[in-house]
């Protein structure tokens, strides 16, 4: 194998701060860590000074809107979801080498010495501004405490600070029919004084630095020169939060940073704390020294605050920080046709996938349909179908097959090769060019196409062996068979170090099996070609995956279904706040695509109709239910089941002989309180 002079390269890896108000979910999995992950593990396996860093996201609205909805401070929300994050991380085995948190001493001493420094530096100024104030929650509203209409697009649900559907940054007082998210309130515009970043000023600068970077992705591209064409515009810097870092601006002592201007600086903050926890001061060589290349992971909401933001505040602060060398962004991956959602409740979450199946069987199937170039719509038959015919029929296939051969003809050794013919020749050669070529889509971000072509080299490993049929040339030529045998298990060698920076649990598997020194673990990318002695002992096989036997239908079922848990002791304050009343079924009709879901369309009192989707298809026919009254819970935070809005909670009993739904004896009026 033929490969270019050496040169070991700092490299830092980044990817997008997940808030931590909800689990993660698959998305933001794809979108941002994983993708991350991947790379940095290829750089470390090719020998290069690697630190990848990324970390909870706990301040700002979204934080505080969830803390708000249930009852506890947000300092106690974002404690137990980081902790448990953190923990999930590993067991998808993201190689972080710094997962901190915006609360962290080191991440605030630096926002606030950076935005002292561009503040002197004369890129700040404040004015009074027209915010939107709830008079019910006596409270302004910044970024995500308001919802309503995209000015731009029309979209209906868009937040105070972006529109998911165009994706453009939004002022809260901008929105069309805005409303508290709290109290569905419509709030009152007020002035309020704010303090602005100059980010017009770095107009020309940005424009110059974004065409001139070969490395970013070409969405990300396209769309942070179309917002700088329609006009930078001076960027808030403050909110009238009280959860956040406080800001350092004179004057500004009962604000907080907006937090996708101080976030973005997370990046830095989180390397100077890698370094300070080593003991070391090395974290300059990675930010101020050119030659250091920074790779950052967002979803395709994040562009512009990674091309045009970040960008500028490390230009305003005069030092001579790097700038991003390349932005890998994704397009969206959806759930049935909608955006996967924290905020909504649509989509699977990263602890709900590891209860269904191992990491790896996630990780392969996320990256081989990474939303590259357009959005992606997740489905349980391409998973299945991804994980029975690549993972198990086709990689798992040729390594089980490969060596268990080995095992049982030729005692666990590798068997020496003598004679090559061409056609083993031609293989190895074929082998090495796909291991070049990978390389190169790593190197330029093309994760899918990477991971295609490793499973390439198994589908080649599988029709070698076939052609080959060692299985007779045991009985007529055993060198032929020797040789078949020598090549498939270099072949197993190669795709156990490829694999590495994506399935990186069966890598491990893959090295033991081999009974690689250390686990493989000194092992790197440029030895992926590099032979297995003649000789050299191999373990007892063992198959790497299973097939999924379950459709996509029973996979959806299960996880719908929740664990139980006693239930928690409330007060009978708590109880007098839950609106229990009677409800009538107007209509009532089957989910499709699921066994066990029923949608119903239920009058809860003086006409007011609300839907609920509940798992009882298999215990009532929908005739069954249309025109009864039945109990329900009406004041419930309205969520997304199967990718349907459910507002109402009908009550039921459950025992060994199924579930009964609680109805009045006698004939209640809907909307009767039940007490």
């Amino acid at each position: 194998m033929t490969w270019r002079c050496i040169v070991l390269d700092k490299i830092l890896v980044t990817c997008a701060w997940p808030y931590i108000n909800h689990t993660p979910h698959l998305g933001t999995l794809i979108g941002s860590v994983l993708s991350a992950d991947v790379v940095a593990r290829f750089y470390r396996l090719k020998g290069d000074d690697v630190v990848f860093v990324s970390g909870s996201d706990e301040h700002g609205t979204p934080i505080e809107v969830e803390a708000v909805r249930l009852g506890i401070s947000p300092r106690q929300l974002t404690n137990k979801n980081h902790e448990k994050v953190a923990a999930l991380w590993k067991k998808w085995g993201i190689s972080f080498d710094n997962y901190t948190r915006t609360e962290s001493p080191v991440h605030k001493e630096f926002v606030k010495k950076l935005f002292s420094k561009i503040y002197d530096n004369g890129y700040v100024s404040d004015k009074n501004a027209k915010l939107p104030y709830c008079p019910d929650c006596k409270r302004f509203l910044p970024d995500r405490f308001v919802e309503g209409s995209c000015p731009h697009c029309g979209e209906e649900n868009a937040r105070g600070d972006q529109c998911d559907s165009c994706g453009r940054l939004l002022e809260p007082a901008k929105l069309i029919n805005l409303y508290c998210v709290i109290c569905k309130s419509t709030p009152v515009i007020k002035e309020v004084r704010h303090w602005y970043f100059d980010l017009p000023h770095f107009t020309d600068e940005l424009r110059r630095f974004i065409k001139k970077n070969k490395n970013l992705s070409s969405n990300a591209k396209k769309f942070s020169l179309n917002i700088i064409d329609e006009g930078l515009k001076p960027r808030s810097l403050t909110r009238d939060n009280k959860w956040g870092i406080k800001a350092p601006f004179p004057g500004a002592e009962n604000k907080t940073i907006y937090v996708w201007v101080e976030a973005v600086l997370g990046y830095v903050s989180a390397t100077i704390e890698y370094f300070r926890n080593q003991g070391e001061n090395e974290w300059k060589k990675f930010w101020l020294d050119e030659s250091t290349k920074t790779f950052y992971f967002i979803g395709k909401d994040n562009i512009p605050f990674h091309t045009i933001v970040l960008p500028a505040l490390l230009l305003a602060s005069e030092e001579p920080f790097n700038l991003p060398w390349a932005v890998s962004s994704t397009e969206f991956l959806q759930f049935k046709g909608e955006r996967f959602s924290k905020s909504h409740k649509v989509g699977i979450w990263i602890d709900e996938a590891l209860r269904l199946f191992s990491a790896d069987y996630w990780r392969y199937f996320l990256i081989s349909t990474r939303p590259e170039t357009k959005d992606t719509d997740f489905s349980w038959e391409l998973f299945i179908e991804k994980v029975n015919a690549d993972l198990n029929d086709t990689l798992g296939n040729f390594i089980h097959r490969t060596l268990t051969f080995i095992n049982q003809h030729f005692k666990s050794a590798v068997p020496d090769a003598k004679n090559l013919d061409l056609d083993d020749k031609h293989v190895l050669e074929t082998v090495e060019k796909a291991v070049m070529k990978t390389t190169k889509d790593l190197e330029d971000c093309k994760l899918q196409a990477a991971l295609r072509g490793i499973i390439d080299i198994s589908r080649l490993g599988n029709r070698y062996f076939n052609e080959k049929e060692p299985w007779k040339a045991l009985k007529t030529n055993r060198q032929k068979a020797a040789n078949t045998l020598y090549i498939a298990a270099q072949i197993v060698k190669t795709l156990g170090l490829t694999l590495t920076p994506f399935l990186p649990f069966t890598a491990k598997k893959i090295a033991s099996l081999l009974n690689l020194p250390d686990g493989g673990k000194s092992h790197q990318w440029r030895r992926a070609t590099k032979p297995l002695p003649a000789g050299h002992k191999i373990r007892r096989s063992n198959p790497l995956f299973a097939k999924i036997e379950a459709n996509g239908e029973e996979l959806q079922d299960k996880l719908e279904r929740k664990e139980q848990t006693p239930p928690k002791t409330i007060s009978f304050e708590e109880f007098s706040k839950l609106d229990l009343r009677v409800g009538k079924v107007v209509k009532a009709e089957n989910v499709q695509k699921s066994k066990n879901l029923m949608k119903l369309q239920i009058d809860i009192g003086h006409g007011e109709m609300k839907q609920a989707v509940a798992g009882i298809a298999q215990h009532y026919r929908p005739e069954q239910l249309e025109g009864k009254s039945i109990a329900v819970l009406a004041n419930l935070q309205p969520k997304r089941i199967f990718g349907l809005a459910s507002e109402v909670m009908i009550l039921a009993s459950e025992d060994a002989k199924g579930v009964s739904i609680i109805m009045p004896e006698k004939l209640v009026k809907a909307g009767s309180k039940i007490k």
